[in-house]
């Protein structure tokens, strides 16, 4: 029986523990403390639920536990400092919750998601504490998925709990005046997250599936509790991308371009759902960034091949797209999907205006398109140059492979 109990309790520590920390630092308004009191209340469940039983509602149960407990630590240390709102309260009985497990839980998880991707923290800061807070990545597995040592991962969560205590940064879902924008950056890093284990920026590996698994998660929670077309946008978008997931290297890691891909491999449940978020996406009267780059993605997806692909269709939302967000990478990505209407020579011109742009001058994808481009219209020796210039600019060890494999060919052709 408490065999039983406990394999439970874990079960509810994987599903509830963040709703519960979420509504920890509602109520008591310090992360630190929050997370003390969230592990005092699994600790006193693993001790009085075997002896006890599970209570009829084993969150609110852990909710007011830890807060009985944080309360019962700042009586001992007499920090009453600044936290006396904690102690006018009415005492708990951790047995009887003061809510019942009701709307105001996914509410708190959605205030912790905003709280983490406040636009006055760090971009990294705020992804670090988005995974550790929200995501319950440890330290060290957010270190391993970025390559950073742990403690300068430490060091960034930190800072942010500091600066969200320093600043007052207010734990709440802003208002509809201030939505928009706030929620551009919860969906920036939940892509970053995604798209560092969609493609890692360096190291041995393609893909870190499980970062992009998280990224995935994330969106989900966000869209469960605010489902607008731009959240749904992005999630149909991950999903597609990610749905090409065992297609994309072979078994020694190497890369396959998407032309050569085998597409029975493709994960047809997640492209099914997907699609079905675009068409939802793209319902309202303007359509988002995320939702116009899904619906590209959709286009890739439901092709039966590379040369069967809508291209015209493609360049289109491109168009589209840049009107929306008038950036050089969507206009280098637009340039390349151009190559497939109007052949490589009005591409590579496009390409070679763009890398004019300073935005672009460090980035490996240019250098990388320039090359296929080149490469493509039998200019060997430029395109090895640009191979060249691409090889300089990747960390990433397939890339690195797939690049010199491309040089070494071009090489042989002069």
């Amino acid at each position: 029986m408490a065999t039983d109990i406990t394999s439970e309790l874990q079960q509810v520590y994987k599903a509830h523990s963040r709703r519960v920390l979420a509504t920890l630092i509602r109520l008591l308004r310090d992360f630190d403390l929050a997370e003390e009191a969230l592990h005092e209340a699994f600790t006193c469940a693993l001790e009085q639920w075997p002896r006890d039983g599970i209570p009829d509602n084993p969150t609110a149960w852990l909710v007011s536990t830890g807060r009985f407990k944080a309360i019962d630590q700042i009586r001992r240390q007499r920090r009453f400092a600044g936290m006396q709102h904690l102690l006018d309260e009415a005492p708990i009985d951790p047995q009887e919750a003061p809510f019942s497990d009701d709307d105001r839980l996914p509410d708190d998880r959605l205030r912790l998601i905003f709280t983490c991707c406040h636009p006055s923290l760090n971009p990294q800061a705020r992804t670090a504490l988005t995974l550790r807070e929200v995501c319950d990545l440890t330290t060290e597995e957010i270190a391993a998925a970025f390559l950073t040592k742990p403690a300068t991962i430490a060091q960034r969560i930190v800072r942010a709990k500091r600066k969200i205590q320093s600043a007052a940064i207010p734990y709440e879902v802003p208002g509809p005046s201030e939505l928009p924008g706030r929620l551009d950056s919860v969906l920036q890093v939940i892509y970053l997250v995604f798209n560092e284990g969609y493609s890692a920026s360096s190291g041995s590996d393609l893909v870190r599936r499980h970062l992009a698994g998280e990224g995935i998660r994330l969106c989900r929670l966000v869209l469960e509790l605010l489902p607008q077309a731009e959240v749904r946008g992005l999630l149909a978008l991950m999903l597609l991308q990610h749905s090409r997931r065992d297609a994309r290297y072979d078994k020694d890691g190497d890369i396959i371009l998407l032309e050569d891909q085998d597409r029975s491999l493709w994960q047809t449940g997640e492209i099914a759902e997907g699609c079905a978020l675009v068409r939802r996406a793209l319902t309202g009267p303007t359509s988002g960034p995320y939702a116009l780059q899904a619906a590209i993605a959709a286009i890739h997806a439901e092709a039966p091949s590379w040369s069967d692909t809508d291209w015209p269709q493609i360049v289109g939302l491109y168009d589209a797209l840049l009107a929306r967000q008038n950036s050089p990478v969507i206009a280098l990505n637009r340039a390349v999907a151009n190559a497939m209407v109007e052949g490589p020579d009005a591409a590579l011109a496009a390409v070679d205006r763009l890398l004019a742009n300073p935005a672009l001058a460090q980035y490996f994808p240019a250098f990388a398109a320039r090359a296929e481009l080149q490469r493509r219209l039998g200019h060997y020796a430029d395109a090895g140059h640009s191979y060249r210039r691409a090889l300089e600019l990747t960390h990433q060890a397939p890339e690195r492979r797939y690049i010199e494999r491309q040089m070494a060919a071009c090489h042989q052709r002069l």
